[in-house]
């Protein structure tokens, strides 16, 4: 049999005090070691006796010819286990005797290291993640079906990758081949992602501090971009700024920043980034830092030259109504859908007082006629994924909010060069994003560091000139 190693109390709690240093994320000390254990023991009891989890990390991803992408750990998997590096493999198996947490990794390997970095390695693997045992990632094939035996129900992320799928059928198919010894093998194969993902939707005091944090470098990245913002620089130029102030706290981007100036301002998902900025445009910046696994997720909105004109205040004060109005609907025992709500009605009623729409309010809302210039949603959850995991409906009616949910809070209106709106509004995209965690009584913005008051932004652009 390969060789197993098993943690003791004594062990856990050095791994705790003391964790493994990889610079892919910062790992917490004793607070989340403690905090992912008790995650996998709520996961084992909801998934019930006679049940088993498998549960991949993310695999290594080839950018081109012989050069990864930088790895970036499934969510899921570094809930459970805070561990960075690929090719591992978590496997829960609730009431088990000699162990209900078992864990895959790669093995120290002197020659590997020297290229492409430290590994925790097997030995120290049940220190560091806190399982009962660790094997080779080698020799899962051969474990991995006798943890399968006698198990009703399988739990496993269906459907995220082919090559994964096709190895548990083959898992599953070896127990199979064991039915006349009186073996049996998991009847139903159920995906991990109910149980799992909300749990993940309700954060804990650890991860609100996480997300904080993270909330605070997204908003010093856009208070620089702010400040270094001058006609004839690029967009790209910018977004090196957000980058700069990333990387110097040890963070990467939580997903491809959105820096659209003028009429780019106005495609939602623009990443190009390459335009050259012009005196009176306005820039939209979507960009937000990643801290320790968890993504910060702000937009901002501001001219060029650091004056707004008349029409991109008009359309800026009615988003930021929207927004204010949105966000005071955040608290518990409202419905997810009740910001969103807010936003529209302040937004129609904002673009009739401009004449961008006629009619009345109640009826263009009815109709979807703000559709035209406000096309999404007024957020999303938050968390470890920028768009991250949960329900948006429980029983087809929307869910409603409970302390520890963090959502973002994003109208905007856009209005494209070639629509037909009057002259002065033509190329006028605007949005304003913040993250707000609901609480007890209330909610809490975790990016107000970063101004959205006009007298506030105009004051700042082009201030480090």
């Amino acid at each position: 049999m390969p060789a197993s190693h098993s943690a003791n109390s004594a062990s856990l709690q050095t791994a705790a005090a003391n964790p493994a240093p990889n610079p892919a994320a910062p790992i917490s000390g004793k607070t989340l070691f403690t905090e992912r254990a008790r995650r996998r023991r709520e996961l084992m009891r909801a998934m019930g006796p006679s049940a088993v989890a498998v549960i991949p990390a993310a695999p290594q991803r080839t950018r081109n010819r012989d050069v990864d992408y930088p790895h970036r750990q499934d969510s899921d998997f570094f809930y459970l286990t805070g561990f960075t590096e690929p090719e591992a493999l978590l496997v829960l198996v609730p009431g088990r005797e000699q162990g209900e947490v078992i864990f895959f990794c790669r093995e120290r390997d002197r020659e590997r290291e020297t290229w492409d970095g430290r590994r925790v390695g097997v030995e120290r693997a049940p220190e560091v993640v806190g399982a009962d045992h660790a094997f080779p990632t080698g020799d899962v094939d051969e474990i991995l079906p006798g943890l399968l035996e006698g198990r009703d129900r399988l739990y496993y992320p269906m459907g995220r990758e082919a090559d994964f799928d096709a190895r548990v059928i083959q898992w599953v198919n070896r127990v199979k081949e064991k039915v006349r010894g009186g073996v049996h093998a998991p009847r139903e194969m159920i995906s991990l992602d109910f149980h799992l993902h909300e749990m993940r939707l309700l954060k804990s005091r650890e991860e609100l501090r996480q997300m904080r944090r993270a909330g605070k470098l997204s908003a010093q990245g856009h208070i620089r971009a702010m400040q270094v913002c001058r006609p004839g620089l690029r967009e790209y130029q910018l977004e090196a700024e957000l980058s700069y102030v990333f990387g110097r706290e040890g963070c990467g981007h939580a997903y491809s920043p959105i820096v659209g100036s003028g009429d780019n301002g106005c495609i939602l998902h623009y990443t190009e980034n390459s335009e050259e900025l012009r005196d009176g445009d306005l820039v939209l910046i979507d960009a937000g830092a990643e801290y320790a696994g968890y993504a910060g997720d702000i937009t901002r909105t501001f001219p060029v030259n650091g004056r707004f004109s008349e029409a991109q205040r008009e359309i800026y004060q009615v988003v930021l109504a929207a927004q204010l109005a949105a966000i005071d609907e955040v608290r518990p025992g409202n419905h997810w859908d009740a910001p969103h709500t807010a936003a529209v009605r302040a937004l129609t009623a904002g673009l009739v007082d401009l004449g961008l729409l006629s009619g009345s309010v109640d009826k263009l809302i009815e109709d979807g006629a703000y559709r035209k210039y406000y096309m999404h949603r007024t957020g999303h959850w938050l968390g470890m994924d920028v768009h991250d995991v949960g329900e948006y409906k429980i029983d087809g009616e929307w869910r409603e909010l409970e302390p520890g949910m963090v959502l973002t809070i994003e109208p905007g209106l856009y209005i494209a060069s070639d629509s037909d709106a009057p002259q002065k509004y033509r190329g006028i995209g605007v949005r304003i994003e913040d993250d707000v965690a609901v609480t007890r009584d209330g909610c809490e913005v975790l990016s107000a560091d970063v101004p959205k008051d006009i007298d506030a932004i105009e004051a700042l652009v082009g201030s480090a000139r």
